[in-house]
């Protein structure tokens, strides 16, 4: 049996190649470790993959793809999940999960492993990409498994299971939290985070929870101006000069991070049913986002907005629960991308301590016409304000039939 694992060689996907391989009949093991921006030490994995037991293994620099491929055209759908999350995981499993369907496929692998939990929504979202894509392949998730779960209850069991194995893993102290970091933003959660009363903007934990930004009250004194240029949807210059999604994500979120923007604390509904508290640092992206509102805001026509917006919740549901290559994601991208057509020009915002704030849009495709829109005297007589009479009389219409059949609105009821 050939298996392609998900792989970063820390102290969990150690154990698991290990574990796997002997369970499944001495197994063939190809690790693969995607990097996507998660800035972890990649040097010597090689080595380590194959002491640990694995025949081959693929690093792959996917930061260019994830950029241009996932993270755009889901910030030109405007999603965000429950009102508050960039969906920076969530947009990353699917990539993951697609690049080791294709190792599986070149390498002719019986099946494809992961680590993640069974209480948690990336088994979901690796596993629904995986159906979609290659519906043949075979998935093993030994969290899921009475077997590995009886064997490693916790840390130091598998901190003792790598020593009898000779397994060349680095165990250090646990965090009092769990991590997950990659282009679009770094996730916690798990530890200390679960009694969602712990406040995680307290200034005791600068040293916690400020990997990719400042806490609000340790950003400058000054504000700092940014310009993003826009062309469809996507932002393709900052500041004047052009640049590749890749560039992009990563001089925003150096900027957006020294201003301490896109700080998420929240607690959010998982698709396996239970409620999870999460931090996030997302600058980056909270900054293309709030910019690509304003430059649609300005080009787009009220009803495509409307309709668009109504379909963001469900959007950013499919994200959330790993249907990103599933038919209806699909078909709301083609929505989206019609709806971006004329989405183009420049957004200038300002930062400051946390926040973001417009400080201009423009835009040779503008729909914003200051002579309609003047309280002044209109020279192009574009609008008459007299045929707003029949406008709002024939809008009353089925609210004066109503009220005459049924009488008047009952106020009292309406607290």
């Amino acid at each position: 049996m050939k298996i392609v694992l998900a792989y970063s060689g820390g102290l969990d996907t150690s154990v698991l190649l290990s574990w796997i391989k002997e369970t499944y009949g001495n197994a063939e093991m190809i690790a693969f470790c995607a990097n996507i921006g998660q800035e972890d030490e990649l040097k010597g994995l090689e080595k380590k993959a194959k002491k640990t037991g694995a025949s081959k293994i693929y690093i792959d620099d996917l930061q260019a793809e994830f950029a241009s491929d996932f993270i755009y055209p889901m910030l030109r759908a405007g999603a965000i999940y429950e009102g508050q999350y960039f969906l920076g995981t969530s947009i990353a499993r699917p990539l993951i999960a697609k690049r080791m369907v294709e190792i599986a496929k070149a390498e002719g692998a019986d099946a494809i492993a992961h680590g993640a939990t069974g209480k948690g929504n990336d088994q979901v979202r690796f596993e629904l990409t995986a159906a979609a894509l290659a519906p043949e392949l075979d998935i093993i998730a030994p969290w899921r498994d009475d077997r590995y779960r009886n064997e490693f209850p916790g840390r130091q069991a598998m901190i003792d299971y790598c020593t009898a194995k000779g397994i060349p893993v680095q165990a250090s102290a646990k965090k009092p939290y769990s991590m997950d970091r990659n282009l679009l933003h770094i996730s916690y959660e798990a530890g200390i985070l679960e009694d969602p009363w712990y406040n995680s903007f307290d200034l005791k934990n600068r040293e916690y929870f400020t990997t990719l930004s400042v806490l609000p009250e340790d950003a400058p004194d000054k504000s700092e101006y940014v310009e993003l240029e826009f062309e469809k949807g996507d932002c393709v210059a900052v500041n004047g000069k052009k640049l590749t999604p890749l560039q992009v994500m990563k001089t925003l979120n150096k900027i957006g991070g020294k201003h301490g923007v896109g700080r998420v604390d929240m607690v959010e509904n998982r698709f396996v049913g239970m409620k999870s508290r999460g931090v996030y640092e997302t600058p980056g992206g909270s900054i293309l986002h709030f910019a690509h509102r304003q430059i649609e805001s300005l080009t787009m026509d009220r009803e495509v907005m409307h309709l668009r917006d109504s379909l963001i919740p469900k959007y950013a549901e499919l994200v959330y629960y790993g249907f990103w290559f599933a038919p209806e994601r699909l078909a709301l991208q083609a929505l989206v991308e019609e709806s971006q057509r004329n989405v183009s020009g420049t957004v200038k915002v300002k930062l400051y301590k946390g926040g973001i704030y417009v400080a201009g849009r423009k835009s040779k495709v503008s729909l914003y016409n200051p002579h309609i829109a003047t309280m002044e005297a209109d020279p192009t007589k574009a609008y008459n304000q007299n045929d707003a009479t029949g406008f709002i009389r024939l809008n009353g219409l089925r609210l004066r039939v109503n009220s005459t059949v049924n009488g008047p609105a009952n106020m009292s009821k309406i607290k």
